[in-house]
């Protein structure tokens, strides 16, 4: 089965992250919940407090086939200044393993060199930082072992571009059918 860990910092965008999970989760895709403080609750940038399986320094990053970043602008910016998480996505994209991330939080890749050369979208607010990029605006984005999304609309595409790249696109488009979602 596979696997990923959708990281949350105070602050980040509630739908975009619990869309990852939910539609991971419904494609039988193993979708840890984690917290970058330790925190056992998380509140998003609209008040929301979501529950979390575990915290950075309970899990083994090794175990999983994706990370994955929701956007929201404070939790980025909690997200960016976490040096631990930093260095497992650095190891993750030096070993070529699948990498996500949504909204604000794509600038993150472009701010550390991921998105050089590749077709990549974000929020648009947040297009000039994804440094060497070929920025396209669309819902999603999969290029080489980077996902991304353009923000909390696309909440829904981006999370099967995730299923479709960790299972299948029929995988994907079955799942669009049951959540009557008409994938382009």
């Amino acid at each position: 089965m596979a696997s990923i860990a959708v990281f949350f910092a105070e602050g980040f965008e509630e739908i975009e992250a619990l869309t990852v999970v939910d539609l991971c989760r419904r494609a039988q895709i193993e979708t840890v919940m984690v917290s970058i403080d330790g925190r056992r609750v998380v509140t998003g940038s609209h008040g929301i407090e979501v529950g979390m399986n575990a915290g950075l320094d309970e899990i083994d990053c090794a175990q999983f086939d994706m990370l994955v970043l929701p956007g929201g602008g404070p939790g980025t910016k909690r997200l960016e200044a976490c040096e631990a998480l930093l260095a497992e996505f650095d190891r993750f994209y030096a070993q070529g393993k699948w990498i996500a991330a949504i909204c604000a939080a794509p600038s993150i890749f472009g701010h550390r060199g991921y998105l050089k050369g590749r077709r990549a979208t974000s929020y648009p607010t947040f297009e000039a930082q994804l440094e060497g990029a070929v920025v396209t605006g669309a819902a999603a984005e999969v290029d080489g072992n980077v996902i991304t999304g353009r923000g909390m609309g696309c909440s829904i595409p981006f999370g099967l571009a995730i299923v479709e790249q960790l299972i299948s696109k029929e995988a994907a488009d079955a799942l669009a059918d049951k959540i009557v979602y008409e994938r382009r």
